[in-house]
């Protein structure tokens, strides 16, 4: 198995990973310099550390690095019983001393877009500038056959597409649909399957966005968390182009992304209180 293609292979289907590298061995130990370990966020490993105690721990701290994406050096002492500075000691008794590099490999973000048409292809070419992992969604087949610049191309109805695939937690979602209707249909399947996203965000009109949600909250309930849900979509910097749409919900989804606040956004917020919409601004739609 070659290790390297195999993080293309896991690359190129959107799945997150972690490469263990031992980078320095000092003493005895079960692992020599250079030998790896990829770590899938499907809990599936393959390649080796050394196995035992070590490879047991490195798998363990696998899960934390893949879900917090983050990278790591760490050394361990493979002496049970003896304490070495800025080391972990494992139960083993190698007596040598390891380190191991963790490296997360992903995509900076993860994000679906339903709706091939103008917009979307416009987003598309932006997000894809950047390290985006960007999966489209479209039952109209001559519309998706002349999209570029996707990582996936998914010719499916919407909402069969999210029954049968899912989507990841944590991901950034557009729907820009050819109906509202079929955003609507996106929208409540995330809802009724408890689909927990970073951002989603449906291209809309105040007016259209109004009745979709007291629809909604009528039934899901008042009490259901839309805190992640933007709409009217993007931020305000002006301009009705696909381009200019794109650009505006693109900076939007870094904001998020980045946890930057203080902008103007497009967004609406309900007010539980006195039943009506306003933008985030405080001024009454």
């Amino acid at each position: 198995m070659n290790i390297y293609d195999e993080i293309s292979k896991y690359r190129k289907q959107n799945i997150t990973l972690i490469l263990v590298t031992v980078v320095s061995k000092v003493g005895s130990g079960p692992v020599e310099v250079g030998k790896k370990m990829i770590y899938l966020e499907t809990d599936k490993a393959f390649g080796t550390v050394g196995g035992g105690a070590l490879e047991f721990y490195a798998r363990e701290k696998c899960k934390e690095l893949v879900v917090n994406r983050e990278n790591l050096l760490e050394s361990y002492l493979l002496d049970e019983g003896k304490v070495f500075p800025d080391t972990k000691t494992l139960p083993m008794v190698c007596g040598g001393k390891v380190t191991l590099f963790y490296e997360y490999i992903g995509p900076k973000e993860t994000v679906y877009v339903f709706g091939a048409g103008h917009v979307g292809q416009a987003l598309v070419n932006v997000l894809k500038t950047m390290d985006f992992h960007v999966t489209v969604i479209d039952e109209r087949t001559a519309v998706i056959n002349n999209f570029k610049n996707a990582d996936i191309l998914a010719n499916q109805p919407f909402v069969d597409y999210i029954e049968e695939k899912g989507l990841k937690q944590g991901s950034f979602i557009i729907v820009c649909t050819p109906s509202h209707k079929y955003d609507y249909h996106v929208i409540n399947k995330i809802l009724e399957l408890k689909i927990v996203p970073k951002y989603l965000g449906m291209l809309c009109s105040p007016e259209k966005l109004n009745s979709y949600l007291e629809a909604t909250y009528e039934k899901f309930g008042k009490d259901i968390d839309l805190s992640y849900f933007y709409s009217p979509i993007g931020l305000d910097l002006g301009g009705g182009s696909p381009e200019e749409i794109a650009i505006s919900i693109t900076s939007e989804i870094l904001s998020v992304s980045h946890g930057k606040g203080n902008h103007s956004h497009m967004r609406s917020v309900y007010n539980g209180k006195n039943n009506y919409w306003k933008n985030e601004l405080g001024e009454n739609n």
